[in-house]
C-alpha cells in the first residue's frame, strides 16, 4: 500500500465570500509552486451567493446585464462556463501537485467526478456521467459542477455539489452553458440530507480517491482570514 500524501485541510464553518476563497487558493497554490514537495491542501466551504465565469466563458449564458448583476459576478481562472454558488452547496477546492496524481488534467476531472459518484453510492444514489460533458448527474439533473485550473501542474478550483441550498439563483443563468440539462440538489432525492452532514463523507471520498492524509494546519501554515 502506498503511503498517504500529507494534505492540510482548511474548512470554513460559515459561508465565505468568493474572493476570500479564491485568494486562499492562490496563496496555497503559490506555496506549492515554491515547494513542490511540500504538503498539498484542501479547502472545504460554502460560498456566499454569487456567480462565477470561467476564463473563456461566454456572457451569452447570463440572463442579466453583466454590468448590473443581481449577485456578485466574478470572471476567474478556471475552465467551464457560468455557475452559481450559494449556501447549501458544498465547494471543494483541492490544491494538489498533479504530477503526484497522474499529470493529466482530463484524468483529474474524471477523478473529481468519481469522488462525487463514490459519495453518492454511499447514499444509495447512482451518480452518472454524460459523455462529452463534465460533472455528475442524478436522473438527468446536474448535481455537481466541476471546473479546474492549474499552473505548472499545481491545481486550484474544483467541484461544487448541490446538497440542500436554494436553487433559485440558477434561473438567472444557463448553468455551465447547458440549456437542456437542469440542475438538481441531493435533498430533492433525500430530503434529510444537509450540507453539514455531508462534509465529512465528501472529505473522506476525496481523501480515498487521491490517497490523502488530511490534517489541520500547523501554526506556520495558517491562512490570513481563516
Amino acid at each position: 500500500m502506498c503511503p498517504k500524501l500529507d494534505a492540510i485541510l482548511f474548512e470554513a464553518a460559515q459561508p465565505v465570500p468568493f474572493l476570500l476563497g479564491w485568494e486562499a487558493q492562490r496563496s496555497l497554490q503559490q506555496r506549492l509552486l515554491l515547494d513542490p514537495e511540500g504538503p498539498e491542501a484542501v479547502l472545504l466551504l460554502e460560498h456566499e451567493p454569487c456567480y462565477t465565469l470561467g476564463r473563456g466563458a461566454s456572457e451569452a449564458f447570463l440572463r442579466f446585464d453583466p454590468a448590473a448583476p443581481p449577485l456578485p459576478l466574478h470572471r476567474i481562472d478556471r475552465g467551464g462556463e457560468v455557475t452559481h454558488h450559494a449556501p447549501g452547496q458544498l465547494v471543494l477546492y483541492p490544491v494538489l501537485n498533479l504530477q503526484r496524481h497522474g499529470a493529466d488534467l482530463h484524468l483529474y476531472l474524471r477523478q473529481l467526478e468519481q469522488v462525487v459518484i463514490d459519495l453518492l453510492a454511499g447514499l444509495d444514489l447512482q451518480g452518472e456521467r454524460i459523455a462529452g460533458l463534465t460533472g455528475v448527474w442524478l436522473e438527468g439533473r446536474k448535481v455537481a459542477a466541476i471546473g479546474v485550473g492549474a499552473r505548472r501542474w499545481i491545481s486550484q478550483h474544483g467541484l461544487a455539489l448541490n446538497v440542500d441550498g436554494d436553487l433559485a439563483g440558477f434561473a438567472a443563468v444557463v448553468p455551465c452553458g447547458l440549456a437542456d440539462h437542469p440542475v438538481g440538489r441531493l435533498a430533492d432525492w433525500r430530503p434529510e440530507l444537509t450540507s453539514e452532514a455531508l462534509r465529512q463523507p465528501l472529505l473522506a471520498a476525496l481523501a480515498d480517491r487521491f490517497g490523502l492524509a488530511l490534517r489541520p494546519p500547523g501554526p506556520q501554515e495558517r491562512l490570513q482570514g481563516w
